[in-house]
């Protein structure tokens, strides 16, 4: 949900209007009354996009819904505007003003409660562990029982991201044997101090790149690593892939050799699995495999949404964060030279400001 009845408050201090489509709340287990009871109009879908200068969603519209949306309003949420540059040029050309917060500048300090990419992510490496050691057929922890000893479970997460050091967390508080890779030599620390062993290859990479996350390898870095990594992944009970690099198909981090060297037994959680792709090269978005050596993939889609509470509760205060910096003087002032509203203003005024999504747009020639 975008708004919890707690975000209210300070939304309505600052003079906003806010109204709440009946039933919205359902899926996160939030009636319409605590909506009212905080100071919310509860109101009819075809009401709500009729009388809202801003809609605040969590994922983009979908074709219907964009169709609802009138020139001169609004649209704030995770728009995803690099996967589906389409949905922004029709935004645009119907005079809607597009604002995502997958475009929050996340090295920039005062955005971080802003930051909805981190809020999910901590939220998915969480409940990822959760579901890996559900499906794993033994304990995490060692466990010394009148009926014997059970081993602990050797855990390997790969991406250190948000993602990665919250699921490095969970998984040692469960008592597993937790081993971290990332093509980031920087986030060895992290790892490590989370009580992570680092693994070091002899063909490590430095794919440090911008705005914190990591760079497409080359194809040479990728099957360099990829030969080391493997030995790696098949000594493991559980791994838990973490890897995406934003407006692109998730990196492969294991594959189908990798999986066939596994245990059975073993369980591969795909956080990156989408309709682009995953980390895992046998993965099926929403999907369970189980592969003929009787390794397990799972690959969720949205791990989020599995968490409905805990994960609307941190959204809503991303979201608010963000519109209280847009709003101006009761309106909502989306100014290129702002440090914040520029980045995350993907279309204004019949216009797309994103130089990112343009280039997507550009004819195959044009981009050569």
């Amino acid at each position: 949900m975008a708004l919890v009845p707690d975000a209210l408050a300070k939304l309505t201090a600052a003079g906003l209007e806010i109204l709440v489509e009946q039933g919205a709340g359902k899926g996160a287990l939030i009636p319409d009354a605590a909506y009212a009871d905080a100071g919310a109009t509860v109101v009819s879908t075809n009401d709500l996009y009729q009388q809202a200068d801003v809609v605040l969603r969590v994922q983009k519209p979908t074709p219907e819904e964009a169709r609802r949306l009138r020139k001169g309003q609004a649209v704030i949420g995770l728009l995803q505007p690099l996967l589906d540059p389409q949905l922004m040029a029709k935004l645009a050309e119907d005079g809607v003003s597009a604002v995502s917060l997958d475009a929050i500048p996340r090295t920039l300090s005062r955005a971080q409660t802003m930051d909805a990419l981190s809020s999910q992510a901590n939220v998915g490496g969480y409940k990822a562990v959760l579901m890996a050691a559900a499906e794993f057929g033994r304990y995490f922890p060692l466990l010394t029982t009148a009926a014997g000893t059970a081993k602990p479970a050797n855990v390997l997460i790969l991406g250190i991201g948000v993602a990665g050091l919250q699921a490095i967390g969970t998984a040692r508080r469960l008592g597993a044997v937790v081993k971290a890779y990332d093509v980031r030599p920087e986030t060895r620390e992290q790892a490590e101090s989370l009580g992570a062993q680092f693994v070091t290859l002899k063909t490590q990479i430095d794919a440090t790149g911008a705005g914190g996350y990591a760079r497409e390898l080359t194809a040479e870095e990728r099957a360099a690593q990829q030969a080391e990594l493997n030995e790696v992944i098949s000594g493991m009970d559980v791994v838990i892939t973490t890897a995406q690099v934003p407006g692109r198909k998730p990196p492969v981090l294991v594959t189908k050799e990798a999986v066939a060297k596994m245990k059975p037994g073993s369980v591969l959680l795909d956080m990156a699995a989408s309709a682009l792709g995953g980390n895992v090269e046998l993965s099926k978005a929403g999907e369970t495999v189980v592969t003929d050596n009787l390794v397990t993939i799972l690959a969720p889609e949205n791990i989020p949404a599995t968490m409905p509470i805990g994960s609307s509760s941190f959204y809503a205060r991303n979201i608010s964060a963000l519109l209280l910096q847009l709003v101006k003087d009761g309106a909502l002032n989306l100014d290129p030279a702002d440090e914040i509203a520029g980045p995350v203003t993907i279309t204004h005024g019949g216009e797309i400001r994103s130089e990112a999504v343009k280039k997507l747009l550009q004819p195959a020639e044009a981009k050569a």
